[in-house]
């Protein structure tokens, strides 16, 4: 006897949370990097390990941002305009998530 109203188990989310927050942490990792390596020479006056809190703040900030993306693969399951909005809300929420945390691990230092 099959029955005709049996649920598929499609998975909403094509990866795992922590997998989204790896790869959020990675792209603000290497932004971060790149932008410190060529700032140049740093102020004398500023803390001897300053270069630490923007190499632990932004990547931070790019796992919460990876989290956003994560969080939005409801609407990418759906198809149509709404995959489109769901890619254009991760974008800009992750640009946003990322500027704050530029701006929050580099006050005190080159953000002043």
């Amino acid at each position: 006897m099959a029955h005709g109203n049996e649920f598929q188990n499609n998975p909403i989310h094509a990866a795992s949370v922590s997998k989204r927050m790896l790869q959020g942490a990675g792209i603000a990792l290497i932004l971060i990097t790149v932008f410190l390596l060529s700032a140049g020479e740093p102020d004398p006056n500023w803390p001897k390990l300053w270069i630490i809190r923007p190499l632990v703040v932004v990547p931070l900030a790019g796992a919460l941002g990876g989290v956003l993306y994560y969080n939005l693969d409801h609407l990418r399951s759906e198809g149509s305009w709404r995959k489109t909005l769901a890619h254009i809300l991760s974008l800009i929420g992750y640009v946003i998530v990322l500027w704050l945390g530029v701006v929050l691990g580099l006050h005190g230092t080159m953000w002043d």
